[in-house]
C-alpha cells in the first residue's frame, strides 16, 4: 500500500470506531432492524445522482446482502440485546481473520509472512482486551456480532473480486456503495416486520427524534458513503490482506470514544490490548516497503478490466 492509501484506510477505520458509539446513543427506543432500514434507506437516495457501478447485479446484490445488510443488522441487534459498543467493536474485528482466510480460498490470495504475522499480533490484541470485560458480553449478542463479522469477511471479497468497478464520472466512486445499499431497505423492513412486529416499528416512529436523526445522518453519510467508497477502493487497487487489517484501528477509537461520551472508561487489559492492535496493524503493512517485488501484473487475482469474472462486454454501462 502506498503512504495515501494507509492514511485513507486510518481514517476509515477511524470513522468506523466512532460509529458504534453513535449508533448506541442513537437507537434507544428504535427497533434495530428498523433502524437498519432507515439508514439504507437515506443512502440509497444517493442512487438518483451517482452512476450505476460497471459490475454485475451479482456483484451488486452479494455486496448489498452479506456487506450492508447482514453485517449491520445482526450488528444493530447485538447492540441492542445490550453488547457495549466497544465490545461490538472488538468482536466485529474478527472480520480480519475471516476476510484473509475467505481471500485466499476464493481468489488464492496468500498473505506475507508478516501480513500474517500483523494479524496474528492484532488478533492477540483482540483476546487481550475480550479478556479484560468480555464476560459481561449476552452470550446470543456475542454469537450474532460474530456473524456479523462473517457476513462482512464476504463482502469485502466480493468487492474485492470484482476489481475496479467506477463508471468514468464524477461520484462514480461511490457507485458500488450506493446501489448496493438499494438491496437493504425493502429486506430490512421485511425483516423488521418479522421479527420485531408492528407495534415495536410504530413505537419506534413516535420516539425517532433528533438523536435517530443525527445518528442516521452520521452512520448514512460518513461512515456509508464515505468509508465504504473509501474501503471498497483500497480493496479494489490492493491485497484484502494489506487493507483489511488497518480495520483493527477501529475498536481503539470505539474504546475511546465511549470512555469519553458514555463513561466507559477502558481499564489496564483494554489499554494494553489497543496497543497491542495498533502494532499487529503496522506490522501486517511493513511489507509494503520492504517487499522485494510487488505482485507482478501477471499474478494475483486483480481483473485488469472493470467487472467480475464473467465476460466483460456483458457489464451494461452506467
Amino acid at each position: 500500500m502506498t503512504r495515501r492509501d494507509m492514511l485513507l484506510a486510518a481514517a476509515v477505520a477511524t470513522l468506523w470506531g466512532f460509529n458504534f458509539v453513535v449508533i448506541d446513543w442513537g437507537m434507544a427506543g428504535i427497533p434495530p432492524l428498523f433502524f437498519v432500514a432507515v439508514r439504507f434507506g437515506v443512502v440509497a437516495l444517493a442512487a438518483f445522482i451517482v452512476p450505476r457501478p460497471l459490475a454485475s447485479w451479482k456483484t451488486v446484490v452479494g455486496v448489498g446482502l452479506f456487506m450492508c445488510l447482514g453485517q449491520f443488522g445482526l450488528l444493530y441487534t447485538s447492540m441492542a440485546l445490550g453488547l457495549q459498543p466497544g465490545i461490538a467493536a472488538l468482536l466485529l474485528q474478527a472480520q480480519v481473520v475471516l476476510t484473509i482466510v475467505v481471500a485466499a480460498l476464493a481468489l488464492r490470495e496468500r498473505p506475507t509472512r508478516l501480513q500474517t504475522i500483523g494479524v496474528l499480533v492484532g488478533t492477540v490484541g483482540l483476546g487481550v482486551v475480550a479478556f479484560g470485560r468480555g464476560g459481561d458480553a449476552p452470550a446470543l449478542a456475542v454469537v450474532l456480532c460474530l456473524l456479523a463479522a462473517f457476513s462482512w469477511a464476504i463482502g469485502n471479497v466480493i468487492s474485492r473480486k470484482a476489481g475496479p468497478v467506477a463508471p468514468a464520472r464524477r461520484l462514480g466512486a461511490l457507485s458500488l456503495t450506493v446501489w448496493s445499499s438499494l438491496v437493504v431497505p425493502l429486506p430490512a423492513l421485511g425483516l423488521s416486520m418479522m421479527i420485531e412486529g408492528p407495534d415495536a416499528i410504530a413505537a419506534g416512529i413516535e420516539v425517532f427524534g433528533w438523536r435517530p436523526i443525527v445518528s442516521t445522518l452520521y452512520t448514512a453519510g460518513l461512515c456509508t458513503l464515505v468509508g465504504y467508497a473509501i474501503f471498497n477502493a483500497l480493496l479494489a487497487r490492493n491485497r484484502s490482506a494489506s487493507v483489511v487489517p488497518w480495520v483493527l484501528l477501529a475498536p481503539v477509537v470505539a474504546m475511546a470514544s465511549a470512555a469519553l461520551l458514555l463513561g466507559q472508561v477502558p481499564n489496564l487489559w483494554e489499554t494494553i490490548g489497543g496497543l497491542v492492535l495498533v502494532g499487529g496493524v503496522f506490522i501486517a503493512n511493513a511489507p509494503s516497503r520492504r517487499r522485494a517485488s510487488p505482485p507482478p501484473p501477471s499474478a494475483g487475482p486483480r481483473p485488469l478490466k472493470w467487472g467480475t469474472s464473467a465476460p466483460h462486454r456483458r457489464i451494461p454501462a452506467a
